[in-house]
């Protein structure tokens, strides 16, 4: 017979042997390699894209202008601007979706963050400098996401509530909580942070751009050298076995969708200081396109699978058929059904790579 305290120390050693056993994030395991190949395919896809619309931008430009796709302009304030609101929440998504979760109500978080900051920079310091303005902002706009993504946490690991049906009630309740209390619809941000926001760095506005490659480097870090991000992938591959692992599930579950919501009000605030206003109706339907971004990128909606630069990809992608829209005159109204579409394809493509590994495995088992 052991001891009392030889028994709870073989305890601890068999639960640390046991999340050791739990897939890396995933450097080396098959996801990774899942991952490198999905990431190439996705450098593929953007390529292929940038050269047709190069050469369809370079027949529709008129005689002596630059092409209508391959200009810094367009570039910059057609592909690169309009996508980093969406590639800082789909970070944030891919994240809730790698932990096998899913939140929908990052459109309305960030019109509520945006809303919230406006209305808090307007009433305290209308004609403040830059130096006061941009630290207030940032705390009033991550504070209110971490407050939404605090709510979603609470129900879905709290109360284990399913998380599509929880934001889903959230999109509306973040929605009217960013018209509701405000007087007006539209408010403006002070002058000193529309023009930080659109300062020129060599001739070009790329403080967005710079804001959201920090988000992506900053998800990289968390996802492949954190061990919140091991404990992440853990918890979507296998809850039961995370949670016999010793892994807190509802911690892990708390702290994926705080990140999200933080992240939905940082791209509240890139919003609001690039255009100087926000509205109660800004970022309607941006759900769509954030989700699709994620799965694009990558991300199984099944959990376990997914990465910063993945989501990266899959935005610039719908940023680039966005834009390839414009450019070929093409009605907007395309642009929802092939969002949709992406979507559709995506995790078409993902279950039957699933079904295809699933057949290697039991092939080399029979071996």
């Amino acid at each position: 017979m052991h001891s009392p305290a030889e028994e709870g120390t073989q305890m601890n050693t068999a639960t640390t042997d046991a999340l050791t056993a739990l897939p890396e994030a995933p450097r080396r395991s098959l996801f990774s390699r899942v991952s490198a190949v999905q990431e190439i395919g996705l450098i593929g896809v953007v390529l292929v894209l940038g050269v047709l619309l190069s050469i369809y931008g370079y027949y529709d430009a008129l005689p002596g202008r630059p092409n209508t796709f391959l200009n810094s302009d367009n570039l910059i304030d057609g592909i690169a601007t309009p996508m980093s609101y969406y590639a800082i929440m789909a970070i944030g998504l891919t994240i809730v979706i790698v932990a096998g979760g899913i939140d929908i109500s990052v459109g309305s978080a960030m019109a509520l963050s945006g809303m919230a900051t406006a209305w808090v920079l307007k009433s305290a310091v209308p004609d403040g400098s830059i130096a006061t303005v941009l630290p207030l902002a940032t705390a009033v706009a991550l504070g209110i996401g971490l407050l939404c993504g605090l709510f979603n946490a609470v129900l879905v690991a709290g109360l284990r509530m399913h998380p599509f049906i929880v934001t889903l009630g959230t999109l509306s309740i973040y929605r009217c909580l960013a018209t509701a209390p405000f007087s007006v619809k539209t408010i403006s941000a002070p002058a000193s942070l529309r023009e930080f926001f659109n300062a020129q760095l060599f001739g070009m506005r790329l403080l967005p751009l710079v804001v959201m490659l920090g988000v992506v480097l900053l998800g990289f870090v968390y996802l492949r050298l954190l061990v919140w991000g091991r404990e992440t992938y853990a918890v979507g591959g296998n809850e039961e076995a995370a949670r016999f692992s010793g892994i807190s599930v509802g911690g892990t579950k708390l702290r994926i969708y705080m990140i999200s919501g933080m992240l939905a009000g940082l791209a509240g605030l890139v919003s609001l200081g690039k255009f100087g206003t926000m509205s109660s109706s800004s970022a309607s339907g941006y759900e769509l396109t954030v989700v699709a971004a994620a799965v694009v990128g990558g991300a199984s909606l099944s959990g376990g699978r997914g990465t910063a630069i993945g989501a990266l990809l899959g935005t610039l992608i719908l940023a680039m058929i966005e834009d390839g829209i414009n450019i070929v005159h093409l009605n907007q109204e395309w642009k929802i059904g092939i969002v949709g579409l992406s979507i559709i394809v995506a995790v078409a493509l993902d279950s039957l790579g699933g079904q295809w590994r699933n057949w290697r495995l039991r092939g080399k088992q029979k071996i």
